[in-house]
Protein backbone atom coordinates (compact mmCIF):
# COMPACT_ATOMS: atom_id res chain seq x y z
CA UNK A 1 0.00 0.00 0.00
CA UNK A 2 1.16 3.83 -0.70
CA UNK A 3 1.80 5.55 2.68
CA UNK A 4 0.43 8.83 2.06
CA UNK A 5 -1.54 11.25 3.85
CA UNK A 6 -3.23 14.17 2.31
CA UNK A 7 -2.05 16.85 5.15
CA UNK A 8 -4.74 19.38 6.62
CA UNK A 9 -2.97 21.40 9.00
CA UNK A 10 -4.31 25.12 8.33
CA UNK A 11 -2.93 27.87 10.42
CA UNK A 12 -4.97 29.62 12.97
CA UNK A 13 -4.46 33.13 14.58
CA UNK A 14 -5.35 32.98 18.21
CA UNK A 15 -7.08 36.69 19.57
CA UNK A 16 -6.76 37.40 23.69
CA UNK A 17 -6.60 41.01 24.76
CA UNK A 18 -3.58 40.02 26.26
CA UNK A 19 -1.75 40.18 22.74
CA UNK A 20 -3.38 43.12 22.20
CA UNK A 21 -2.08 44.89 25.29
CA UNK A 22 1.75 43.55 24.28
CA UNK A 23 0.69 44.36 20.18
CA UNK A 24 1.90 40.68 19.15
CA UNK A 25 -0.14 38.60 17.31
CA UNK A 26 -0.14 34.54 17.94
CA UNK A 27 -0.86 31.63 15.35
CA UNK A 28 -1.89 28.18 15.97
CA UNK A 29 -0.37 25.60 13.12
CA UNK A 30 -3.25 22.85 13.53
CA UNK A 31 -1.41 19.29 13.33
CA UNK A 32 -3.59 18.01 15.27
CA UNK A 33 -5.93 18.13 12.76
CA UNK A 34 -4.14 16.14 10.12
CA UNK A 35 -5.95 12.89 11.77
CA UNK A 36 -8.36 11.85 14.64
CA UNK A 37 -5.64 9.21 15.64
CA UNK A 38 -2.32 9.78 13.87
CA UNK A 39 -2.28 13.61 14.81
CA UNK A 40 0.15 16.37 14.43
CA UNK A 41 3.72 15.45 14.88
CA UNK A 42 3.26 11.13 15.47
CA UNK A 43 1.84 11.38 11.39
CA UNK A 44 4.76 13.56 10.58
CA UNK A 45 7.42 11.12 12.59
CA UNK A 46 6.00 8.02 11.44
CA UNK A 47 5.79 8.68 7.93
CA UNK A 48 9.20 8.13 6.35
CA UNK A 49 9.79 5.38 9.49
CA UNK A 50 6.88 3.18 7.23
CA UNK A 51 7.88 3.95 4.24
CA UNK A 52 11.45 2.61 5.21
CA UNK A 53 9.93 -0.30 6.63
CA UNK A 54 8.19 -0.98 3.77
CA UNK A 55 11.10 -0.49 1.50
CA UNK A 56 12.60 -3.00 3.34
CA UNK A 57 9.16 -5.62 3.46
CA UNK A 58 8.99 -5.80 7.00
CA UNK A 59 5.16 -5.60 8.03
CA UNK A 60 5.61 -6.11 11.61
CA UNK A 61 5.98 -2.71 13.48
CA UNK A 62 7.16 -2.97 17.29
CA UNK A 63 7.54 -0.23 19.25
CA UNK A 64 7.27 1.19 23.31
CA UNK A 65 5.58 3.53 25.23
CA UNK A 66 4.35 3.96 28.43
CA UNK A 67 0.42 2.89 29.75
CA UNK A 68 -1.07 6.34 27.95
CA UNK A 69 1.48 6.79 25.18
CA UNK A 70 0.30 8.64 22.22
CA UNK A 71 2.77 7.48 20.46
CA UNK A 72 1.69 3.99 20.72
CA UNK A 73 -2.21 5.00 20.09
CA UNK A 74 -0.50 6.45 16.48
CA UNK A 75 1.29 3.62 15.94
CA UNK A 76 -1.85 0.60 16.21
CA UNK A 77 -3.79 3.25 14.20
CA UNK A 78 -0.85 3.64 11.55
CA UNK A 79 -0.29 -0.16 11.27
CA UNK A 80 -4.02 -0.66 11.10
CA UNK A 81 -4.44 1.73 8.30
CA UNK A 82 -1.89 0.77 6.17
CA UNK A 83 -1.54 -3.02 6.54
CA UNK A 84 0.97 -3.67 8.99
CA UNK A 85 0.57 -5.79 11.95
CA UNK A 86 2.08 -3.97 15.14
CA UNK A 87 3.22 -4.48 18.70
CA UNK A 88 3.92 -1.79 21.44
CA UNK A 89 5.99 -3.05 24.07
CA UNK A 90 4.28 -1.17 27.51
CA UNK A 91 6.28 -0.02 30.45
CA UNK A 92 5.35 -0.76 33.60
CA UNK A 93 2.84 -3.79 34.85
CA UNK A 94 -0.24 -4.61 32.87
CA UNK A 95 -2.91 -2.25 33.19
CA UNK A 96 -5.94 -1.89 31.01
CA UNK A 97 -6.76 2.20 30.46
CA UNK A 98 -8.53 4.12 27.79
CA UNK A 99 -5.47 4.18 25.51
CA UNK A 100 -4.17 1.37 25.73
CA UNK A 101 -8.08 -0.34 24.88
CA UNK A 102 -7.54 1.80 21.40
CA UNK A 103 -4.24 0.87 21.33
CA UNK A 104 -5.80 -2.81 20.80
CA UNK A 105 -9.00 -1.66 19.11
CA UNK A 106 -6.70 -1.47 15.97
CA UNK A 107 -4.91 -4.48 16.15
CA UNK A 108 -1.64 -3.78 18.11
CA UNK A 109 -0.88 -6.96 20.44
CA UNK A 110 0.75 -5.29 23.59
CA UNK A 111 3.49 -7.17 25.56
CA UNK A 112 4.51 -5.39 29.45
CA UNK A 113 7.52 -4.89 31.00
CA UNK A 114 9.40 -4.27 34.17
CA UNK A 115 10.93 -0.42 33.80
CA UNK A 116 14.80 -1.74 34.56
CA UNK A 117 14.36 -4.41 30.68
CA UNK A 118 12.57 -1.53 29.62
CA UNK A 119 15.65 0.80 29.56
CA UNK A 120 17.07 -1.50 27.02
CA UNK A 121 15.12 -1.51 23.90
CA UNK A 122 16.98 -2.81 21.40
CA UNK A 123 17.46 -5.65 24.65
CA UNK A 124 13.90 -6.35 24.27
CA UNK A 125 13.68 -5.99 20.71
CA UNK A 126 16.00 -9.13 20.42
CA UNK A 127 14.03 -11.41 23.09
CA UNK A 128 10.55 -11.38 21.57
CA UNK A 129 11.57 -10.89 17.93
CA UNK A 130 14.84 -11.79 17.07
CA UNK A 131 13.28 -14.72 14.91
CA UNK A 132 10.87 -12.79 12.83
CA UNK A 133 11.94 -11.47 10.35
CA UNK A 134 9.32 -9.17 9.41
CA UNK A 135 9.58 -7.00 12.58
CA UNK A 136 10.96 -3.52 12.40
CA UNK A 137 11.88 -1.69 15.52
CA UNK A 138 10.94 1.78 16.34
CA UNK A 139 12.06 3.64 19.08
CA UNK A 140 9.66 5.32 21.67
CA UNK A 141 8.43 8.59 20.45
CA UNK A 142 9.43 7.80 17.01
CA UNK A 143 12.87 9.22 17.68
CA UNK A 144 14.90 8.48 14.57
CA UNK A 145 16.69 10.42 11.57
CA UNK A 146 13.18 9.75 9.05
CA UNK A 147 10.81 11.17 12.07
CA UNK A 148 12.99 14.81 11.56
CA UNK A 149 12.51 14.77 7.86
CA UNK A 150 8.87 14.23 7.86
CA UNK A 151 8.99 16.93 11.38
CA UNK A 152 10.76 19.20 8.55
CA UNK A 153 8.13 19.68 6.14
CA UNK A 154 6.01 21.61 8.25
CA UNK A 155 8.26 24.48 7.81
CA UNK A 156 7.32 23.79 3.62
CA UNK A 157 3.71 24.42 4.40
CA UNK A 158 3.92 27.64 6.11
CA UNK A 159 2.36 30.75 3.83
CA UNK A 160 3.91 33.30 5.92
CA UNK A 161 6.95 34.10 8.28
CA UNK A 162 6.93 34.60 11.99
CA UNK A 163 9.47 35.84 14.39
CA UNK A 164 8.79 33.17 16.81
CA UNK A 165 8.23 29.32 16.79
CA UNK A 166 6.94 27.54 19.45
CA UNK A 167 7.15 23.87 20.08
CA UNK A 168 6.69 21.47 23.39
CA UNK A 169 9.82 19.08 23.39
CA UNK A 170 9.73 15.16 24.35
CA UNK A 171 12.12 13.27 22.36
CA UNK A 172 13.35 16.32 21.00
CA UNK A 173 12.80 15.66 17.30
CA UNK A 174 10.37 17.64 16.39
CA UNK A 175 12.53 20.29 17.41
CA UNK A 176 15.05 19.29 15.22
CA UNK A 177 13.11 18.58 12.41
CA UNK A 178 11.64 22.00 12.45
CA UNK A 179 15.04 23.60 12.89
CA UNK A 180 16.46 21.91 10.29
CA UNK A 181 13.05 23.18 7.93
CA UNK A 182 13.61 26.64 9.08
CA UNK A 183 17.72 26.41 8.30
CA UNK A 184 16.82 24.69 4.89
CA UNK A 185 14.64 27.17 3.90
CA UNK A 186 17.12 29.78 5.04
CA UNK A 187 14.28 31.50 6.97
CA UNK A 188 15.06 33.86 10.04
CA UNK A 189 12.92 32.80 12.38
CA UNK A 190 13.88 32.04 16.25
CA UNK A 191 13.33 28.85 17.23
CA UNK A 192 12.07 28.01 20.86
CA UNK A 193 11.74 24.73 22.98
CA UNK A 194 10.02 23.99 25.74
CA UNK A 195 10.70 20.99 27.35
CA UNK A 196 8.27 19.11 29.14
CA UNK A 197 10.68 17.55 31.48
CA UNK A 198 11.73 18.67 35.17
CA UNK A 199 16.17 19.59 34.15
CA UNK A 200 14.89 19.67 30.21
CA UNK A 201 18.21 21.47 29.64
CA UNK A 202 19.07 17.75 28.55
CA UNK A 203 17.10 17.96 25.44
CA UNK A 204 19.56 20.17 23.84
CA UNK A 205 21.50 17.42 23.19
CA UNK A 206 19.41 15.45 22.17
CA UNK A 207 17.59 18.06 19.58
CA UNK A 208 21.65 18.86 18.33
CA UNK A 209 22.11 15.25 17.25
CA UNK A 210 19.57 15.51 14.84
CA UNK A 211 20.56 18.57 13.20
CA UNK A 212 22.03 19.45 9.64
CA UNK A 213 23.52 22.45 10.98
CA UNK A 214 24.35 24.01 14.38
CA UNK A 215 22.08 27.00 14.91
CA UNK A 216 21.44 28.86 18.08
CA UNK A 217 17.40 28.43 19.51
CA UNK A 218 16.25 29.25 22.69
CA UNK A 219 14.95 26.68 25.92
CA UNK A 220 12.56 27.64 28.33
CA UNK A 221 13.03 25.11 30.56
CA UNK A 222 10.68 26.76 33.44
CA UNK A 223 7.25 25.54 32.41
CA UNK A 224 7.76 21.65 33.19
CA UNK A 225 4.79 22.00 36.27
CA UNK A 226 6.68 19.11 38.11
CA UNK A 227 7.69 16.84 35.32
CA UNK A 228 6.28 14.73 32.72
CA UNK A 229 3.29 13.98 32.95
CA UNK A 230 3.07 16.35 35.76
CA UNK A 231 0.27 19.42 36.25
CA UNK A 232 -0.39 21.66 38.60
CA UNK A 233 -3.67 23.06 39.63
CA UNK A 234 -2.17 26.26 37.70
CA UNK A 235 -1.92 24.51 34.41
CA UNK A 236 -5.35 22.98 34.65
CA UNK A 237 -6.89 26.47 35.22
CA UNK A 238 -5.04 27.79 32.10
CA UNK A 239 -6.23 24.77 29.76
CA UNK A 240 -10.02 24.77 31.08
CA UNK A 241 -9.61 28.68 30.10
CA UNK A 242 -7.95 28.39 26.83
CA UNK A 243 -10.41 25.21 25.67
CA UNK A 244 -13.45 27.07 26.53
CA UNK A 245 -12.19 29.94 24.85
CA UNK A 246 -11.12 29.15 21.50
CA UNK A 247 -12.53 26.15 20.66
CA UNK A 248 -8.94 24.68 20.47
CA UNK A 249 -8.25 21.53 22.60
CA UNK A 250 -4.79 21.11 24.47
CA UNK A 251 -3.74 18.53 26.79
CA UNK A 252 -1.48 18.99 29.54
CA UNK A 253 1.46 16.60 29.06
CA UNK A 254 2.54 18.92 26.03
CA UNK A 255 0.28 21.59 24.24
CA UNK A 256 -0.69 22.53 27.62
CA UNK A 257 2.60 23.98 28.64
CA UNK A 258 3.58 25.22 25.61
CA UNK A 259 0.75 27.58 25.48
CA UNK A 260 0.96 28.53 29.18
CA UNK A 261 4.52 29.59 28.21
CA UNK A 262 3.84 31.71 25.54
CA UNK A 263 0.95 33.38 27.49
CA UNK A 264 3.64 33.91 30.44
CA UNK A 265 6.37 35.25 28.02
CA UNK A 266 3.65 37.47 26.23
CA UNK A 267 2.44 38.90 30.27
CA UNK A 268 6.15 39.37 31.09
CA UNK A 269 7.37 41.24 27.85
CA UNK A 270 9.63 39.14 26.19
CA UNK A 271 8.79 39.70 22.95
CA UNK A 272 9.09 42.89 21.06
CA UNK A 273 6.16 44.86 19.94
CA UNK A 274 4.92 43.61 16.78
CA UNK A 275 5.95 40.10 16.73
CA UNK A 276 4.35 37.52 14.91
CA UNK A 277 4.66 33.91 17.01
CA UNK A 278 3.42 30.60 15.52
CA UNK A 279 2.96 28.11 18.08
CA UNK A 280 2.57 24.10 17.35
CA UNK A 281 0.21 21.76 18.02
CA UNK A 282 1.75 19.07 17.70
CA UNK A 283 -1.67 16.70 18.03
CA UNK A 284 -1.05 14.18 21.50
CA UNK A 285 -5.03 15.33 23.26
CA UNK A 286 -5.79 11.57 23.65
CA UNK A 287 -3.39 12.13 26.65
CA UNK A 288 -6.30 13.49 28.35
CA UNK A 289 -7.46 10.43 28.98
CA UNK A 290 -5.11 9.33 31.81
CA UNK A 291 -5.39 12.97 33.12
CA UNK A 292 -9.51 13.06 32.98
CA UNK A 293 -9.67 13.13 37.33
CA UNK A 294 -7.51 16.24 36.91
CA UNK A 295 -9.68 18.73 35.63
CA UNK A 296 -13.86 18.58 37.34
Amino acid sequence: MNINLEIFSPVQQINDPLFAEHNVKVFLKRDDLIHPMISGNKWRKLKYILKSAQHRHKNHLVTFGGAYSNHLLATAAAAAKFGFKATGIVRGEAVDNDTLFLCKLHGMQLIFTDRESYRDKPALFNQYFDDDAEAFFIDEGGSSTEATQGCSELVEELTDTYDHIFCACGTGTTAAGIINGLTQHQLNTNFNAVPVFKNGGFIKEEIDKFLHKQVAYDLHTGYHFGGYGKTTDELIKFIKQFVASTGIVIEPVYTGKMMYAIYDLISKGHFKPGSKILAIHSGGIWGLLGMKDKFF
